[in-house]
């Protein structure tokens, strides 16, 4: 079992920034590609981007590159994701997710947010314009 916390949500004027912080805690913790998702009112739980476990690689929504930063740290438990130049359509609940090393759905994961096989319980990011 893993456990995953999220925390630095929070309420920012457009433009502004916020970095998101994820600490894995649990069996074979470090053994996990890390992704954040976000959901917004209403509607779906949408990938935002992710990490993988081996090469360190990254991969983003078209709606947050060049602008959103995802990257690990203390032996690949923690994961953050920068923010800048938010928008208020960023404005959602941003959920930290972890996908097991072992697991083929690398590719798939962006579009299948039920491929996570942990959920943090998220954090409240607010963008006002």
């Amino acid at each position: 079992q893993v456990q995953l916390v999220e925390s630095g949500g929070g309420l920012v004027q457009a433009g502004g920034s916020l970095r998101l912080s994820c600490a894995a805690s649990g069996r074979s913790s470090s053994g996990y590609s890390m992704g954040w998702f976000r959901q917004a009112p209403g509607k779906e739980r949408d990938f935002v981007a992710a990490i993988n476990w081996s090469d360190g690689s990254t991969r983003y929504a078209d709606s947050v590159k060049g602008r959103f930063t995802i990257s690990r740290a203390n032996a690949k438990t923690t994961v953050y994701l920068q923010m800048n130049s938010l928008k208020p359509e960023d404005t959602a609940v941003y959920y930290c997710a972890a996908l097991s090393r072992y697991s083929s759905s690398w590719y798939a994961w962006a579009t299948n947010p039920r491929l996570s096989d942990y959920w943090g319980q998220g954090t409240q990011v607010t963008v006002s314009s």
